[in-house]
Order: structure tokens, then sequence, then C-alpha cells
């Protein structure tokens, strides 16, 4: 008699935790985040994008009753088979020959494997476009490619092409293309530019397919266009042009895809080939601001940092100024165009875009910046809300400028979305980093973030003057704000420095004034900022100049050969200085400035700022050139 076959009893499949991005499309969350930028009369006619979640997955599994594990298993016995006799050596041969089962959805997911996908027929076509290999390797000196965002009625938004071809993994090509929509209804028919921030997700296996990132971040400006289309079955063609590029120039890059993205609309592909030729032209930007200094070619066409540019690009020609550092404040006074400063003609690469003027996104916590400043300084995480992405983006790039020449010790996303790839490890119900800044539009944050200790809610939507190319929409649909009405909102924070009350004074009397009034208002907000940063900064300099070895320590130094440095920094001293020479920062007591920097050593972005100070001075004691120099720290 043949040997029965053992039973093969499954258990009840494990469900994974649902993300929110897994939604049923029936959800309430689910349909605002697919409606993208529809009005929501036509949203709710239209037919949705089909997404399918990890619930639908298990809708036609037959429910069975939970399976009750044994308290003690035999010798090599299966918890889901142990009647099975694994000794039995035909046995095994039969499970060999079985097919095998279905893996688990419980299964980790894996991010870094390339995924075959089946091809979509492109709307635009790129196939005639070729990029020879010295334009690209003279093109990829500025950005990393020009991507095309179409919204798909069965995927919803996908990158459609990317000229010239980059390597992108499925996870960071679905992160590009969901970052470069609104996830808010904005306006019936319009554009804006926007910006975001996204992290390198290529393993060493791929270095080699693309240019490298400077800091493990993509940076993205997108150039976003609705309009009615009666073709399409949502009577809307929405499309989106990225710039991809490892360099933090918000101001250089927005200006650059607001000229590119309305000729691509008009004249198609030829545009894209255009502009990477373009590109290719421009002077190599190869110098390494991450560090103090430029690492300078053997090549006169290189610039030099804090000189003027004058770039060609699509028939306009961009007067721009490259900072010495990331970390180094570009002030319109003191830019190098030869000329006053003109926000319409000039532009100073590593700041935010200063048109719609700054000022109109903080109008409903103007008397709070000084506040939001210290946050800034101490590193805490800062949720900021807006009605658009071109809120959000310009908000925080402007926030970030304010820290300069302290750098940047957390994560900032100008425009943060529910489908990013680190929206669980950012958002959670953990504490949020320190130094994390995120901007977002879709009120769902507001439940997800209510344990943050600071939110800002930026203005109403903001309308620059006639003929100015803005960052903002065109025309908002609505007045009506999603989220946390505007204003600033702490639950943990007392300020420790006095406001400027006569500085308040000239800002909520240009707030009610013109365009021109503004802007003027919004320069003079940002150099008193970067005037308080120099003050916060200067005691430690004062202290750390006296950490530098003498010469007389130098010249026995070098007679042994011995790498000079820094003396430790000591807290204690430090302190002890501050109280003997003061402090120029208008704190409301001594106290209160003890309390400050205390905080503040304690934090990731003085670590930061006392390394490169160690580098700066490291460097110059150790380079064998005018060695009677000593340094000194400003």
């Amino acid at each position: 008699m043949p040997q029965a076959k053992p039973e093969l009893k499954l258990s009840e499949p494990l469900v994974e935790e649902a993300d929110i991005s897994d939604f049923h499309p029936s959800s309430e969350v689910f349909q605002y985040t697919n409606n993208f930028s529809l009005p929501p009369s036509t949203a709710a006619s239209s037919a949705s994008p089909s997404v399918t979640s990890l619930n639908e997955s298990f809708q036609d599994l037959p429910e069975t009753p939970q399976l009750q594990r044994k308290q003690s298993l035999g010798h090599l016995q299966s918890p889901s088979t142990p009647t099975f006799n694994f000794n039995s050596v035909q046995a095994l041969d039969r499970i060999k020959q079985r097919p095998g089962l279905p893996r688990s959805y419980s299964l980790p997911r894996v991010d870094q494997v390339e995924v075959k996908v089946k091809p979509r027929k492109r709307i635009v076509d790129v196939e005639s476009i070729v990029v020879e290999p010295e334009v690209l390797r003279k093109l990829r000196r500025w950005i990393m490619g020009v991507a095309i965002v179409e919204f798909d009625l069965d995927d919803g938004p996908v990158v459609d092409a990317v000229v010239p071809s980059l390597f992108l993994l499925p996870s960071e090509s679905n992160n590009i293309a969901f970052a470069a929509f609104p996830d808010s209804p904005q306006f019936e028919q319009g554009e804006q530019c926007h910006s975001f921030r996204l992290r390198e997700q290529l393993s060493s296996d791929y270095d080699m397919k693309r240019p490298a990132t400077k800091d493990g971040y993509i940076y993205g400006f997108s150039h976003f266009t609705q309009k009615r289309d009666e073709t399409s079955k949502r009577g809307y063609r929405q499309r989106s042009v990225v710039i991809l590029t490892q360099h933090q120039y918000p101001a250089l890059f927005t200006s650059l895809v607001s000229i590119l993205g309305p000729l691509f609309q008009k004249h198609g592909s030829p545009m894209l080939e255009a502009a990477c030729h373009n590109i290719a032209t421009w002077y190599d930007a190869s110098f390494d601001l991450y560090r103090a200094g430029p690492i300078m070619e053997k090549n006169r066409s290189n610039p030099k940092p804090g000189e003027t540019l004058e770039l060609g690009f699509l028939g306009t020609v961009v007067h721009v100024e490259i900072p010495h550092t990331l970390d180094q404040f570009q002030l319109t006074e003191t830019s190098s165009f030869n000329e006053k400063y003109d926000p319409k003609l000039h532009v100073l690469a590593s700041c935010t875009p200063f048109y719609p003027p700054p000022l109109l996104l903080f109008e409903a916590c103007l008397s709070n910046m000084w506040s939001i400043w210290e946050c800034l300084v101490l590193c805490e995480p800062l949720l900021v809300f807006g009605q658009s992405p071109a809120q959000t983006s310009q908000a925080i790039w402007w926030l970030r400028d304010l820290l300069r020449p302290i750098p940047l010790a957390g994560d900032i996303r100008p425009y943060f979305t529910m489908q990013d790839g680190d929206h669980a490890s950012l958002v959670n119900k953990l504490p949020p980093k320190a130094g994390l800044i995120i901007g977002v539009t879709n009120p769902f944050f507001e439940k997800s973030c209510a344990h943050w200790p600071h939110v800002l809610s930026l203005g109403k939507q903001n309308a620059a003057p006639s003929g100015v190319k803005t960052a903002g929409p065109i025309t908002a649909l609505n007045g009506a704000s999603a989220g946390p009405s505007p204003g600033w909102k702490t639950k943990t924070h007392r300020r420790y420095i006095s406001k400027d009350r006569a500085l308040l004074k000239e800002l909520e009397i240009a707030a009610r004034g013109d365009d021109r009034q503004k802007l003027r208002a919004s320069f003079a907000l940002r150099r008193h900022f970067c005037s308080r940063t120099t003050d916060l900064i200067a005691p430690l300099a004062r202290y750390l100049n006296t950490l530098i070895p003498s010469p007389q320590e130098v010249a026995r130094a070098r007679s042994y050969k011995s790498t000079l440095r820094l003396k430790p920094f000591s807290s204690a001293s430090f302190f002890a200085s501050l109280k003997a020479n003061g402090c120029t920062l208008p704190f409301k007591s001594s106290a209160k400035r003890v309390q400050f920097y205390e905080r503040w050593l304690k934090s990731p972005s003085f670590g930061m700022w006392l390394a490169h100070q160690e580098s700066i001075v490291q460097d110059i004691l150790n380079t064998p050139v005018n060695l009677s120099a000593t340094p000194s720290l400003a």
C-alpha cells in the first residue's frame, strides 16, 4: 500500500502593518492625496487612479480560525506539519519535486533590487535626443538630468523620461514622481515651481551608474503645469519638468526650471536637448563647497568661488554668484555683480528665491521670528505647513539661509509627501529627530505629527508683480488653508533673546505695503538674523583663538614632525571667557545667556561647527607655506 501523503497545514497569513500609502482608495486620506491637483468637482467625477493595497491582496483569501501551535514539538518536527517524517528519504525527495509555496506578504521589502517592470508607452519622445559622452561629462558637473513626470490614469505620477538617461532605482523613481506633483488642489489652470530633497538610495553596487552626490541627497526643482485637455478622461493634463542635481543652489535652479518648463510645454523635446547643450558649455562647478576651500583644477575657465558667472540658457543670460562655501551667507550688499543688486536680474545661488517676497510667508508670525531663529540654532525639529509646495520649499530654504554660517546638522525636506520612502522613519510616534525640518501641505500630518514640539503654519497664497516669474501658483483654487491656521505654535520653547522692536514695527508696516516694500523688508529681516548668527558665534571664535598653538609651540612641533591641532575645547573655560568678555546678543538676562549656550554646546550643529573650525586651523598649521603665519578664527 502506498504511503499516504502527509497533510500540509498552512498557518493563517500574517498581515503586514499597512502604511498610510496603502490605504484603500475609498478612505478619506487616500482620496485627498490622489486627487493631486484637480479641482474638487473634477476629481470627484473623474476616474481615480487604481491602487492595490496590502489589504486588498488578502481580500479573496478565506477566513480561517486562529491555529494553536503545539506547546512542545518533537525531534525535527515542523510547527505546521508536526506528523511529517523528516527522516524519510522518499518523503524528502517528494518535497523537492513539489512546487514551492509563494512567499508571505509579511516578508521585508527590499529596495536595493532592480525590478523589471513592464515598459509603458512614453508620452514624451526622447529617443531622438543624443547626448555625446563629452557633452554628458560637462553637463553632469552641474546637473544629473532633467526628468519629465506625467500623470498616468493607472499608475498616478510616473517618471516618463530622464534626459540624459539616468539610472534610478524603482523606489527613487517613485519618490521623484510623487515629489514633483502637489498633493492637494492648487488651481483650475496654472503653473508653479517648487523644490524637494530626496535621500539617495544607491548602494556601492551601483555607484558607477550615475554621478555622485555631494551629501547623499538628490535635489529636485520642479515646474508643475495643469491645463484643460479634452482628450484626457480626467479633463486635465498634468505634467512636471524636474531638474535633478547634486548641488544646493535653490535660487539658481528654480530660475532655470522656470525658464525651461514653459518652453518645454510649448515646443517639446527640442528644448530638453538645447538645455543640455547650454549647461554643458558653462564653467566647471567642480570645486568642493563642502570643505573650507575650493579644489581648483588647472583650467583658467574654472570660476573662483564668489565670482559672478554669466550663464546662457535657452536665450536668457543668468547672472549668478556662486558662494565660497555652502555655509557662506550671501549678502545682496556684498555681492560681486559690480552693480546694484536686482532680484529680477541677479541670482545668489545658495539663497531662496526672492519672489514672491518671503515676508508674506511669515506674515502671521512676524513677532515670533526670534523664537523660530532660536529653535533653528538649537536644532529643534520643526514642522512647516503651507498651502502649496511652492510655499513650503521657499520657506524652508529661507530658514536654512538664516542659519549660515552655522552648518546644517539636521535633515531638511522643502516638500515632503506621505509617499516618500523615508516617511516611516521621519514621521512616526517617536520624538522627531534633532534638526529635522519638513514642509508639508497634506492635513494628514497635523494628526501624525501632533506630538511635535514646534509647528509653523505659513500665510495665505502670494501673487507676484505682473511680468515676474514666481515660485508660487498663478491662480489659487480657493483661499482656504488645509491644516492648522497660520501662525507659530510651540509646546516647549521659551525665548532667550530680546526682539528688535523697531525692526518688527517696520516689518508689520511693510506687510501692508506694496511688493517693493515687502521685498525691502524681507532683505532687512535676512540681514538682521545674519547679524544675530554672527554675534552668536563671536564669543566662541574668540575663545577658540586662545586654543591655537603659539608660534613657539608650532616651531617645536614641526621640529619633531608632529601634527598640529587646536587644544581641546573646555566648556568651563569657555563660560569663564563668556562671563569675562560678554556677548553682543541681547539676551534677556545673564542666566538666559548661560542657559542658551549650554543648550547649543550640546547640539549637533555646534559639533559640526567646531569640527569645521578645527579643520581650518589644522590645514593652515600643517601646510608648509608661510611658516611664520598664525591662523585666527573670525
